[in-house]
């Protein structure tokens, strides 16, 4: 069985709407592009290698419709080895609609997610989920996803779609790698999904402090 990986970026009230420009979600959101201008070398380098290995995206119909329009062109530019990647691999798309899949891999999932999302796992090795926060929402209730990478900028934007929006479950993650952080202050975090649900305590409790040295 392969992993559904989760790539993310957000802001410190984890908005996570329109990082990439003002055209992405241009209806009632007035910061599209916020991330740019918080773009930095250590950023850079982590986003290139958390897509080593990558050989399946799984994508929402937004997301997909920006990516169909922009990858398939930037072959041989700046960006030419992610380009190359996201080309080659299949894409999965999760949509209602009825999306044009002219670009090379395509695949509209059907309407049990879910299940389609099992699929994908057991066919692939490492399956990508970027952006999509819709989509996201869906695996983060059904806990269909392995590892959440999370980019935690330093900016608050105080409206916009979040990450967590309302249905997740109680769940346990555990981090992987301690964070990297740039010199613009944006934190990446990379989080593995863990068994069970969160714990309670008393922090009043008279051995809250057992192990400590007195």
């Amino acid at each position: 069985m392969g992993l559904i990986h989760i790539e993310l970026f957000a802001t410190l009230d984890l908005v996570g709407q329109s990082p990439g420009g003002p055209d992405e979600d241009p209806v009632g959101f007035p910061f599209g592009g916020w991330q740019a201008p918080l773009l930095d070398e250590v950023a850079g380098a982590q986003v290139g290698a958390a897509y080593e290995g990558t050989d399946a995206l799984l994508l929402g119909r937004r997301t997909y419709d920006i990516f169909a329009a922009y990858w398939p062109h930037q072959e041989g530019g700046q960006d030419s080895e992610i380009a190359a990647l996201f080309n080659s691999v299949p894409k999965y798309v999760a949509s209602r609609g009825r999306p044009d899949l002219s670009w090379a891999g395509s695949t509209r999932l059907g309407p049990d997610l879910a299940d389609a999302v099992r699929e994908i796992r057991d066919r692939h090795e490492h399956v990508k989920v970027v952006g999509s926060l819709n989509l996201v929402q869906t695996l983060l209730r059904e806990k269909l996803f392995d590892r959440l990478d999370l980019w935690v900028h330093p900016i608050v934007l105080g409206v916009g779609k979040k990450v967590f929006d309302g249905g997740e479950v109680p769940t346990n993650l555990t981090l992987l790698e301690p964070p990297a952080a740039g010199p613009r202050g944006t934190v990446y975090l990379r989080y593995g999904l863990a068994d069970g649900t969160p714990g309670t305590g008393d922090m009043s409790a008279p051995d809250r402090g057992a192990g400590r040295e007195a």
